[in-house]
């Protein structure tokens, strides 16, 4: 579960639904000062997440020029979504992004696309759909399948536990099991932080976190695919992760001929670990595309 490291916006950012041909999608939506964007840039979360995980970047990708836009998924935190798995499959995500990146306005193949963990799953689906629809494409700490065995096992788990319990038991049971293994030490989890976890883990549609959990487990390698896709793309990751092993990413972006950076002292969310460093090699990527 990614944590952000602040959760007030900077003044560059407003919060607001984001009208689609599909919906309301919740967004922080974060403008440069120059008069004319160097790009716009569509922020995808991962599973369990929010569009608060890319809140420290925000500042500084419109900083270097960019209007970057962090959204809530459909059934994920602040954007509604109906009790129905099917609501969730990988397609059905995938045509959401895609009216995401035209309701930001530009035109086709103007958005710069980053997905984060099961977004990059997402974000692959959008882009093998329409590749057209999008200037360039970021993964990051997302690999090219299913998620590594052990967090197949978690991932089994919490979906098991999510079809016999309700939210708020599940989510106790998440923190006794946090707290036996020191995963997430209470002091290190100021009471703001803890309770906008809780708030967001509550809002969040259980089904989502079912159909997209299966995703995460049974996910194929498309790496192939992607890289017949002739769109300039970009594999970023922390120096460690335990969703996908950083070597398996590497072989991933060298099948993809992509851009690779790997952010040192930075786990599976260098967007919240390491912000400044995982900005600057974002905006020095979408400086390379034409």
């Amino acid at each position: 579960m990614s944590r952000p490291p602040f959760l007030a916006l900077p003044p560059c950012a407003r919060a607001y639904q984001l009208a689609t041909s599909r919906g309301e999608f919740a967004v922080h939506d974060a403008q440069p000062q120059a008069a004319e964007a160097r790009g716009t840039v569509l922020l995808l979360p991962g599973f369990t997440g929010s569009k608060e995980d890319f809140i420290a970047l925000l500042e500084p990708l419109a900083a270097a020029g960019y209007r970057a836009v962090a959204v809530d998924g459909r059934g994920q935190h602040e954007s509604a979504g109906p009790h129905d798995e099917s609501a969730y499959a990988q397609d059905e995500l995938a045509r959401d992004v895609l009216a995401q990146a035209a309701a930001l306005g530009g035109g086709p193949g103007t958005v710069h696309l980053l997905g984060h963990s099961l977004g990059g799953l997402i974000a692959r689906a959008a882009v093998l759909a329409e590749p057209s629809a999008f200037r360039s494409l970021t993964v990051m700490s997302s690999g090219p399948a299913a998620i590594s065995e052990s967090q197949q096992a978690r991932t089994r788990l919490l979906v098991g536990a999510l079809a016999a319990m309700d939210m708020e038991s599940v989510w106790q049971e998440m923190q006794r099991r946090d707290a036996e293994t020191d995963n997430v030490p209470e002091e290190e989890a100021p009471s703001e932080l803890a309770e906008f976890l809780h708030r967001r883990w509550m809002r969040t549609v259980p089904e989502q976190l079912v159909a997209t959990g299966r995703q995460l487990i049974g996910e194929p390698d498309r790496t192939a695919e992607l890289a017949r896709v002739p769109l300039p793309k970009h594999v970023v990751s922390g120096s460690v992760d335990y969703a996908w092993p950083v070597p398996v990413m590497d072989a991933m972006a060298k099948e993809l001929s992509a851009v690779r950076t790997v952010v040192q002292s930075a786990g599976h969310s260098p967007n919240a670990e390491r912000p400044a460093a995982t900005a600057e090699a974002l905006v020095r990527f979408w400086e390379t595309v034409a």
